[in-house]
């Protein structure tokens, strides 16, 4: 079996991490992160664009010390229909920096209420930007559908899965096992979706061609 390739990812966020480690397990790549990386200033325009900023800071600081790696950037958020998708590219940073992810999961709910909506359909949207050693970056971004529940039921996972209500399942995100989450989750989705990508033309680790964007 041929040695794992090294996938260095720009995140300090523990559940993301775990989350892409279990995911690209069993693909061929190793997920890894860099303990010197700093985190970017996202912007307000798309999650393509977040994990695209993540993405090549990381990039920038490899090349800094003479290190070319393989990076990758994930941005996600959740997209509540009667709040006009919000909070979206904003969902990190819902309520103020230092807002628990508590205090967001009722934020959204308090908004939702006093939208006087009775749609309550939601969905999380995962953007991945890679940038291979040697080829151009591709891009993936996928979204999974569900809606926000009552309240929060369940401990596993992060950010909003304890509101996140996915009807296939009958559950709540937080309610899923790690293993069930994984096979239906936006992130899960755009992981497959990216490894598709690098099977059909190479992934450009070895310097073969990238497929450029995958929307």
């Amino acid at each position: 079996m041929s040695e794992a390739k090294t996938i260095f990812v720009a995140t300090k966020n523990a559940g993301k991490l775990s989350e892409l480690r279990a995911l690209f397990a069993g693909s061929g790549w190793e997920v890894a992160t860099f303990d010197g990386y700093a985190d970017v200033v996202e912007g307000e325009a798309s999650y393509a664009e977040n994990a695209a900023l993540k993405a090549l800071a990381l990039q920038r600081q490899f090349v800094a010390c003479g290190r070319p790696e393989n990076v990758l950037g994930d941005d996600s958020g959740l997209e509540v229909a009667a709040l006009g998708g919000r909070p979206g590219v904003l969902s990190a940073r819902y309520g103020g920096a230092h807002a628990t992810w508590a205090e967001r999961r009722a934020l959204v709910r308090n908004e939702l209420a006093r939208s006087g909506s009775e749609d309550r359909s939601a969905r999380f949207v995962c953007a991945l930007h890679f940038i291979p050693i040697a080829s151009p970056a591709v891009t993936v971004e996928c979204d999974v559908s569900g809606s926000i529940s009552p309240a929060d039921a369940g401990t596993s996972g992060f950010s909003y899965d304890a509101a996140f209500w996915y009807p296939p399942a009958g559950k709540t995100f937080g309610e899923l096992s790690d293993v069930e989450k994984n096979r239906v989750s936006h992130r899960a989705r755009a992981v497959a979706a990216l490894l598709r990508a690098l099977e059909t033309v190479g992934s450009g680790a070895h310097g073969k061609p990238s497929p450029g964007r995958e929307r």
